[in-house]
């Protein structure tokens, strides 16, 4: 072989070498300048958490909510819904941080499709998901409102807290841990979460007045906000376009009302509520239904 093209590869060699020597030394140096120390108690919290990865605290996965609890006063430890109280203790002990009471909640579908016999404008053929059937025209039902039953936020709950009994979504109060993630995922943006304290509810999602509502459900909302007088802990209005109900106030004034909202209500939408069992609709009915 050419001697001349042997130094030259040797030369190569060196220089390549040389050059890998010098950007190691520098990644050593910026790694070792820029290290971010490791907070064991983090990995304490963050081992204490149930990894469910839910997103119901309101930070990217277990991790970010162990991070945020440990280096953030103001991230309270009770965030963890799956957890609990058992957790939230857990947390709290670790960090240092005053416990509150962690609120047993639940998440509600509030619409009434079926009961309401809301009518089909279209056939919807494609997939099995809600939000390419909300892409159509706002989904198969003549309601714009009204739940698309074909199970997204089923497939989503990571508890698996919700089944699909004809089309329509029903919620296991056993399993649910109020996460939000099914609230996240309704393209129809029906579903809540519900405080289990809760005395009365609202099945109706519509945003629709008078005779449009008519026209398509027997039992939807129809803005008449004799509701809203009825009350008289002020606990129901009238807010973009929907009824919401202050629980808070609601509880605090407590039963003396006498279901006054549900009494009032002439579509007969209201609810009596009871933990997660909707005992009845208004008072003198009597009718019992699962929840």
């Amino acid at each position: 072989m050419d001697p001349a093209l042997i130094k030259i590869a040797i030369g190569g060699v060196v220089l390549l070498g040389c050059i890998g020597l010098f950007f190691g030394i520098g990644l050593a140096i910026a790694a070792h300048k820029f290290a971010v120390e490791s907070n064991p108690l983090i990995e304490e919290v963050l081992e204490s958490l149930p990894l469910a990865q839910c997103g119901g605290c309101g930070y990217p996965g277990c991790e970010g909510y162990a991070i945020a609890v440990v280096t953030n006063p103001d991230v309270p430890p009770n965030l963890c819904f799956p957890g609990k109280e058992r957790v939230a203790a857990v947390v709290a002990e670790l960090t240092g941080k005053k416990l509150t009471a962690v609120e047993d909640q639940i998440a509600v579908v509030r619409c009434s499709r079926e009961e309401g016999r809301v009518s089909h404008k279209h056939e919807y053929i494609g997939f099995a998901s809600c939000t390419a059937a909300n892409l159509g025209f706002g989904g198969p039902s003549n309601c714009q409102y009204a739940c698309i039953g074909l199970g997204e936020c089923a497939e989503v709950c990571p508890f698996d807290a919700i089944t699909m009994v004809e089309n329509f979504p029903v919620v296991n109060p056993d399993k649910c841990v109020s996460c939000g993630a099914c609230v996240r995922t309704c393209p129809k943006k029906i579903i809540e979460i519900q405080t289990l304290k809760a005395r009365v509810f609202v099945p109706c999602s519509t945003m629709d007045m008078g005779n449009k509502v008519k026209a398509v459900c027997q039992v939807g909302c129809i803005a008449c906000k004799l509701c809203v007088k009825a009350c008289p802990a002020g606990a129901v209005a009238y807010e973009n376009n929907r009824i919401k109900i202050d629980h808070k106030a609601c509880i605090a004034y407590g039963p003396s009302c006498n279901e006054a909202c549900v009494a009032k209500c002439p579509r007969d939408i209201f609810r009596i509520y009871h933990g997660c069992e909707v005992i009845a609709r208004k008072p003198e009915l009597g009718l019992k239904m699962a929840g």
